[in-house]
């Protein structure tokens, strides 16, 4: 298929994806302590910006059926606020809740709240790690364009954002999916000294949905649960 029509195909996929997950989140009756059983090491999931914890239900499930207790942090809401205020709210979730070892499932921004968790608001290294899906790392140049305050800041020449991009302290524990084509990063998510994994997919959303994803997940989720030597 021409690339062209190929991204097009890809785009419209993408944004029927989200419909469909955005309107099965917000008639899920799923509660967050149904997916806090496991034995594993504890995930804790921060979704995109307007994106529920719900959007997410189908990874998390896939997560919890293969031993991990998954938390959600509700009190994020839709994800509109600053990257420095939401990444104070994860951390006194994981406070509250004592807990240590914790890998970071994320998807777009809440892959860059992850990293601000990390950097500035994990003193006492509560976090072992990330596996961040379709994180606008570098920004969107398509940001500067919107009106919205909540996505303006994805803008590149946003400082949180650009400082945050500088600091590179804690992406060797990082491991970022992404796709081929993603709609709203054409800058993509390759992240330094990251561990990038590109797959044959494209989209911003259905990517949390595709196998190859979820087994890239898994794959990380493992590995980076496993004891330091």
């Amino acid at each position: 298929m021409i690339r062209p029509l190929r991204d097009a195909r890809w785009w419209m996929l993408d944004y029927v994806y989200a419909v469909k997950r955005q309107t099965r989140a917000a008639l899920s009756r799923a509660q967050p302590a149904d997916f806090r059983s496991g034995a594993g090491a504890p995930i804790v999931i921060i979704p995109g910006v307007y994106e529920s914890w719900a959007f997410m239900r189908p990874l998390i499930r896939i997560l919890h059926d293969h031993g991990y207790p998954v938390h959600v942090v509700a009190a994020l809401g839709r994800n509109r606020r600053s990257l420095a205020d939401a990444a104070a709210t994860v951390a006194a979730y994981l406070e509250r809740e004592n807990l240590t070892g914790v890998i970071i499932v994320a998807h777009s921004k809440g892959g860059l709240i992850g990293k601000q968790l990390m950097t500035t608001h994990d003193p006492d290294g509560r976090v072992s790690g990330m596996t961040a899906i379709s994180v606008p790392f570098a920004g969107s140049r398509y940001a500067r364009y919107l009106v919205v305050p909540s996505i303006r800041a994805f803008a590149p020449t946003n400082a949180a954002l650009h400082d945050l991009g500088l600091d590179h302290r804690v992406n060797d524990r990082i491991v970022s999916i992404y796709g081929e084509f993603d709609p709203h990063i054409p800058e993509g998510s390759e992240l330094v000294g990251a561990r990038n994994i590109r797959l044959r997919v494209g989209g911003h959303f259905r990517i949390l949905g595709d196998p190859r994803t979820v087994r890239a997940v898994l794959d990380a989720v493992t590995d980076a649960a496993k004891p330091a030597l």
